[in-house]
């Protein structure tokens, strides 16, 4: 992605059919900064293009909340502030360093971004979007027509794909893996791999060829496109493909192959401790997604991760879940399970 290019296709779908004085003036400007802006000469701040939108009539907390249920609320009233508040809210557990790194873009300027004390431009501001969640080009599609911004429109329709294929065929995401892990595979090899078998395979690799995420070379199959699996606009359907891979991990328990590692702890703590617990599990989902973003695939693997509460009373206590342990606590936790984990793993 070009973000200047992509930042001029979004102001131009912003302004319609507007002319390019016309769209200034209805914006606020007595100048005429549309040209520049288009053709990637000059950039307006993040901010400044928000607050357009809201001027030719689009509902931008209602986009955001579309977007990221979760973060939306930190945008509150908009303008710089709300603006900062979230992208830091979008941000999460990832500290400011593996933003700007996943970003490929300043540490220093990243966090005068997110503290508010410099606004982003437009062309920044988008990058660090997809940097955080992967998903501009669903951001954008909230905001104006996707066709109208071809930068984006293009990945936004595969990602969709993607999406549908997880929903329909959950193994398609393990296919694309496999391929992406081992190179060129026929069909038998990908079964062998997945231990499925070959009709199953067969409709994985025909709903993803149709997609264009694979492509058939002499004997074998190659991934050719970026599948992406986010279904937070979809929890129902997000419910079910936790299930599905789960599910998985009862089977393999009970026929382990080399180098598979199934693991449990029936636990009792303290609510506080729990809590503790919960956000180790957190971390280590995060970690696994860093590594993996900066590593070269060989193999193709499935993590799952399950923390399951038996609680008489009822759900742990709001304000306790999220506490964050010291690093002493920590290291102590991290101890603690390691020698329960030899104790009660059964492999």
């Amino acid at each position: 992605m070009d973000p200047v290019e992509t930042a001029g296709q979004l102001i131009r779908a912003l302004r319609g059919s507007r002319s390019q004085r016309a769209f200034a003036r209805r914006i606020g400007y007595r100048g005429n900064p549309i040209a520049n802006w288009e053709a990637g000469r000059r950039a307006p701040t993040a901010d400044a293009v928000l607050e357009a939108a809201g001027r030719v009539g689009i509902d931008v907390p209602a986009a955001l909340a579309r977007f990221h249920p979760t973060a939306a609320p930190a945008y509150g009233a908009g303008g710089p502030a709300g603006v900062a508040a979230w992208l830091d809210a979008l941000r999460g557990q990832l500290s400011r360093a593996e933003v700007a790194r996943s970003a490929g873009l300043s540490r220093f300027a990243v966090t005068r971004w997110l503290n508010g004390s410099t606004r982003p431009r437009l062309p920044d501001f988008l990058v660090l979007v997809d940097a955080l969640t992967g998903r501009l080009p669903d951001l954008v599609a909230e905001l104006v027509d996707i066709d109208a911004v071809p930068a984006l429109s293009g990945r936004y329709r595969r990602a969709r794909a993607s999406r549908r294929l997880a929903f329909e065929l959950p193994w398609t995401e393990a296919v694309v893996r496999v391929l992406e892990a081992s190179g060129p595979l026929d069909r038998d090899a990908i079964a062998a791999a997945l231990g499925l078998a070959g009709p199953e395979v067969d409709a994985c690799l025909a709903g993803l060829a149709e997609a264009g995420l694979v492509r058939r070379r002499g004997d074998g199959w190659r991934a050719v496109g970026e599948l992406t699996v986010d279904t937070r606009d979809a929890p129902e359907a997000m419910v079910d493909l936790k299930a599905h891979w789960a599910s998985l991990g009862v089977q393999r328990a009970r026929a382990l192959r080399p180098g598979d590692l199934v693991s449990y702890n029936v636990i009792s703590v303290s609510r506080a401790d729990l809590a503790r617990i919960r956000q180790l599990h957190v971390d280590y989902f995060m970690a696994v997604r860093a590594i993996v973003a900066e590593s070269e695939p060989e193999v193709a693997a499935l993590v799952n991760v399950q923390l399951i509460g038996f609680d008489p009373v009822g759900q742990v206590r709001q304000h306790e879940v999220g506490t964050g342990a010291s690093a002493r606590t920590a290291q102590k936790t991290r101890k603690t399970q390691k020698n329960a984990e030899e104790g009660w793993r059964r492999e």
